[in-house]
């Protein structure tokens, strides 16, 4: 990516939370970034990348990127890094020692909460970070605040030499809106100094570091109280007062325009003292927070008479909608027209349902339409655009935990497996990327314990669930500048896979890849087939020449639909008696020959060869994205 010209002092430019963020930790001044991708925090490094004057990188996972940011602060210069809800499971054993050793430089960790689960395995609320690890969180309520915080955040580890959490949610992330921007700050490193008592953390050290951490606890609650992004808007209606942060703010603001509200924005450690001059101005003091009961909890604890998850739901975003009945409810008063008409909107929102699938030609497609054709398999999943396989029409993936889980949970299924499970084989499916992440050291696990799993490691040569993001699997860094490339087979060899079990593969040719998992899941050992065909979303992709369906040759057997490509569609329906007298469905179909790129996975399950090269009236010209005349 090119380097972006700064933009002068006092700028106004539209930001999602992502590219405030990013700004925000170029003006500090920062001199290292580091994340592995992961929405909704991805956008963060890759703007931060296009900044001059710092050092980006993708990072095999998310605790690797924090070490090196931890390297960079220990040298003395501002660091940043960001990852997902989920990321920070990975990264958190470099958090709770840094919390003791604590840092020299600036460091940041943005954390992103997917708040109604729009593309995670679950729902966690990363404000425990701070209350475990003993550091403090800020949590903006939009794109000006996710600047402003970010720049206060730096300020702030400095000044207490602590690792500062910035928890920011999807709706923050994606939502763009008017930022202030000014100019960056220049910084010189101080340096590394050694302090072996300090930063080598055997026992002993420690232990002597710990009551430092407690007593930091206190300077730091005294900062919150005095935060000015901790502050009351008084209200004309004082029946209820709200404690809210990030996006639920908002939404507090907007259902309830006229109630006093506390603002929580160093949200940890909690400013008591606030808290409870909030609650001397109204009747009740209702808690509003996504998603998990913290605040709450901390505030019932110190004798304050709260309201909270026991009339607001555990999950979610707390919308208007959501909250508006609940109050009503609360107050008992009718509820607004707004939850009356949810049930109806819910059910017209389920009429034309959307199952998220894969694109039109995926290499995945030709790996989970074989799995569906093989049978007597348990098949465990991982984390990645491959999790889809679990979907209509294959439903050839049985379990989805992690990253890297596939691998270790493979092996238990081996290990563990009874008498209802003697004859099945265990398959164990990984992407490149996630391979990288998390899933070698699964795969040593399970050769060094003569694990009987067939590996299906699916290389199409980027992150390819959070947009395509580089990796050491495609000879390419963050930049899009040549970097060392990965050999898979070479390296599942110096794993201890024999060589005589490791094989690559093409995903578009079915029966090659077919033949080789059914005589693969026969082997009582460890092997592995490599697929290596790029996603079809990167410019390692080249189209082919589409195809279209020959009417009058359809016979309606849908063995093409088995596939699951997104550009085959139904065109009608119908029954056949067989002479046997059993009645059997019919599926015509048609492709959308504008968005074939021409792979020839649907062709090959043609009984009735009614597939046939796209024969346009006029010239086309193949285009990203599809086909333009």
């Amino acid at each position: 990516m090119a380097a972006v010209m700064p933009v002068p002092a006092a700028s106004r430019l539209l930001m999602s939370g992502n590219e405030a963020v990013a700004r925000a930790v170029w003006e500090a001044g920062v001199k290292v970034a580091a994340a592995y991708p992961g929405t909704p925090s991805t956008e963060m490094l890759e703007v931060i990348s296009t900044y001059p004057d710092l050092y980006a990188e993708w990072s095999v996972n998310e605790k690797v990127s924090l070490e090196v940011a931890i390297g960079a602060a220990y040298a003395g210069s501002r660091a940043f890094c960001c990852m997902k809800h989920v990321g920070m499971n990975v990264a958190s054993d470099a958090l709770m020692t840094l919390t003791l050793t604590g840092v020299i430089g600036g460091l940041v960790i943005a954390i992103a909460d997917d708040v109604g689960l729009s593309s995670s395995q679950n729902e966690q609320d990363s404000r425990y970070w701070g209350r475990f690890a003993h550091v403090p969180v800020f949590e903006p309520a939009d794109s000006q605040e996710a600047y402003a915080m970010t720049l206060a955040a730096f300020e702030l580890s400095e000044q207490f030499q602590v690792p500062v959490i910035l928890r920011m949610t999807t709706r923050i992330n994606h939502v763009k809106a008017l930022v202030t921007v000014g100019e960056r700050q220049t910084r010189v490193a101080a340096g590394f100094k050694k302090e072996p008592g300090r930063f080598v953390m055997v026992p002993g050290n420690a232990g002597k570091r710990i009551p430092l951490m407690f007593k930091r606890d206190g300077e730091l609650r005294a900062v919150a109280e005095q935060s000015s992004f901790n502050f009351i808007e008084h209200g004309a209606d004082y029946r209820i007062g709200f404690i809210a942060s990030g996006p639920a703010y908002m939404h507090v603001r907007e259902s309830f325009p006229n109630a006093p509200v506390l603002k929580l924005g160093l949200s940890h450690p909690l400013p008591f003292d606030k808290c409870r001059e909030l609650a001397a101005l109204v009747e009740r003091v209702v808690v509003v927070e996504e998603v998990e009961p913290l605040v709450e909890t901390e505030l019932k604890a110190q004798g304050l008479q709260v309201i909270g998850k026991d009339i607001l739901p555990l999950q979610g975003e707390l919308a208007p909608q959501v909250l508006k009945p609940a109050i009503a409810r609360l107050l008992g008063e009718p509820e607004p027209e707004i939850a009356q008409n949810l049930r109806s909107t819910a059910a017209a929102a389920q009429i034309f349902p959307r199952p998220p699938t894969m694109c039109v030609a995926c290499p995945h497609l030709g790996v989970y339409y074989t799995l569906s054709q093989v049978r007597n398999l348990n098949i465990s999943g991982d984390i990645g655009c491959y999790t889809l396989g679990a979907g209509h029409p294959w439903n050839a993936l049985d379990t989805c935990v992690s990253m890297g889980a596939s691998m270790g949970i493979a092996l238990g299924m081996d290990k563990g497996r009874g008498e209802a499970d003697k004859d099945k084989r265990v398959v164990a499916v990984i992407g490149d990327s996630t391979f990288l992440h998390m899933g070698m050291q699964g795969l040593l696990d399970m050769v060094y314990n003569k694990g009987k799993v067939t590996v299906l490691l699916l290389d199409n040569r980027a992150v390819g669930m959070t947009g395509g993001q580089d990796n050491p699997g495609n000879g390419r860094d963050i930049h899009g500048e040549e970097a060392p490339r990965i050999n898979f087979a070479k390296l599942v060899a110096a794993l201890g896979v024999k060589e005589e079990r490791i094989h690559t593969v093409n995903p578009y040719e079915l029966p090659i890849l077919f033949r080789t998992i059914r005589e693969e899941v026969k082997v009582p050992e460890v092997s592995v087939i490599i697929t290596d065909q790029p996603c079809v979303l990167i410019k390692d992709y080249h189209r082919l020449k589409p195809y279209t369906v020959t009417e009058d040759k359809c016979t309606g057997c849908g063995n093409c639909l088995d596939v699951g490509c997104p550009a085959i569609h139904v065109t009608r329906r119908g029954k056949e008696l067989k002479a046997s007298g059993r009645e059997v469905d019919l599926a015509f179909v048609r492709i959308e020959s504008s968005v074939c790129t021409g792979c020839g996975l649907c062709l090959q399950p043609c009984a009735p060869k009614a597939i046939e090269h796209f024969l346009p009236t006029s010239p086309i010209k193949l285009v990203k994205g599809g086909c333009a005349a």
